[in-house]
C-alpha cells in the first residue's frame, strides 16, 4: 500500500467501538465467510456487514472483497489492506498492554484517553437492560444508569447494540451534543414522558445573545452540558434540569 492510496487505517483503529468489528473482520480472514464471522461472533449478518462497513468508511479503503453466487455460494476474502489493519490493531494492543502492565492500577485513569468527539457530554454510565422498542422492531432501546443512580434511556439500532455488546452490568459511555440538551428550572421545565432527564446544581452560566450555555454539577459526579433560553433565570448553585431525546444520546465503549 503506498501513502497516496486514500488509506487510513488509524483513523479506523481510533474508533471506540472497533475492537468487536475487528474481530468480525479477523474471523471472515479465517472462514471467508461473512455469515460465518457473524456466528462466530454472536451477532446478526446484518450487523456483521455494519462491522466491515464502518471499518470501510474509517479507512477508506477497501477490506473486504466480496464473491457473489457462482458454484461455491460466494464468499468473502480480506485484502491486503484489511490484513495490514488487523496487524496494526495487534500490534497497537500489545503497547497498550504493555503500558497499562507497567503502571498498575492508575492504568484506570486511561479509560476514556482514546476516545476524541466533539461532544461535550461524556458520563460514564451502567447498562441495566437492552430490550427492543417492539416485536421484531429494528431499533433497541437501553436503560442505563448514571453514578448518581439517575436513569437514561438511549434508542439505537441492535446491530449497535449488537456490535458493543450490550448487556446487563456492562460499564458504557453516554454522549450528547450539548445542542441537544435543554436546561431550564426544575420545577417549570416541561420535558416530554419519552424524554429523557438529569437533575443537578448550577455551576456555570456563559450568557449568549439568545440562549445561554449552563454546566450542571450532577450528582453522584459528572457534568451535563446544555443550552438554556436567555436569559437564565436559575442562579449558579441552585438545581436545574437538562432535558433531552433518548434519540440524542450516544452509547460508546471507553479504551
Amino acid at each position: 500500500m503506498n501513502a497516496d492510496d486514500g488509506a487510513n487505517l488509524t483513523q479506523a483503529l481510533g474508533d471506540p467501538v472497533s475492537d468487536r468489528r475487528l474481530e468480525v473482520l479477523r474471523l471472515v480472514g479465517q472462514s471467508g465467510s461473512i455469515s460465518q464471522a457473524a456466528r462466530e461472533v454472536g451477532i446478526s449478518y446484518k450487523a456483521a456487514w455494519q462491522a466491515i462497513d464502518t471499518l470501510t468508511n474509517l479507512s477508506g479503503v477497501a477490506l473486504v472483497d466480496r464473491t457473489v453466487g457462482g458454484s461455491g455460494g460466494g464468499g468473502a476474502r480480506i485484502t491486503a489492506q484489511g490484513q495490514e489493519l488487523l496487524a496494526l490493531a495487534d500490534a497497537l494492543a500489545a503497547a497498550r498492554r504493555q503500558v497499562l502492565s507497567r503502571h498498575g492500577a492508575k492504568a484506570a485513569l486511561a479509560g476514556g484517553l482514546g476516545l476524541r468527539t466533539s461532544m461535550r457530554n461524556q458520563l460514564p454510565c451502567t447498562v441495566l437492560r437492552c430490550e427492543a422498542l417492539a416485536p421484531d422492531d429494528p431499533m433497541a432501546s437501553v436503560t442505563l444508569q448514571t453514578p448518581g443512580g439517575a436513569l437514561l434511556q438511549s434508542s439505537i439500532t441492535w446491530e449497535s447494540a449488537d456490535l458493543l455488546g450490550l448487556a446487563p452490568g456492562l460499564a458504557v459511555l453516554v454522549l450528547c451534543k450539548a445542542t441537544a440538551v435543554h436546561i431550564g428550572a426544575v420545577d417549570t421545565t416541561p420535558c416530554a414522558p419519552e424524554n429523557c432527564q438529569l437533575i443537578g446544581g448550577v455551576e456555570r452560566v456563559t450568557c449568549g445573545q439568545s440562549s445561554d450555555e449552563v454546566v450542571l454539577a450532577l450528582d453522584g459526579g459528572g457534568h451535563w452540558v446544555g443550552f438554556a433560553t436567555h436569559p437564565f433565570a436559575v442562579e449558579v448553585g441552585q438545581r436545574a434540569m437538562a432535558c433531552m431525546a433518548a434519540s440524542t444520546l450516544v452509547v460508546g465503549l471507553a479504551g
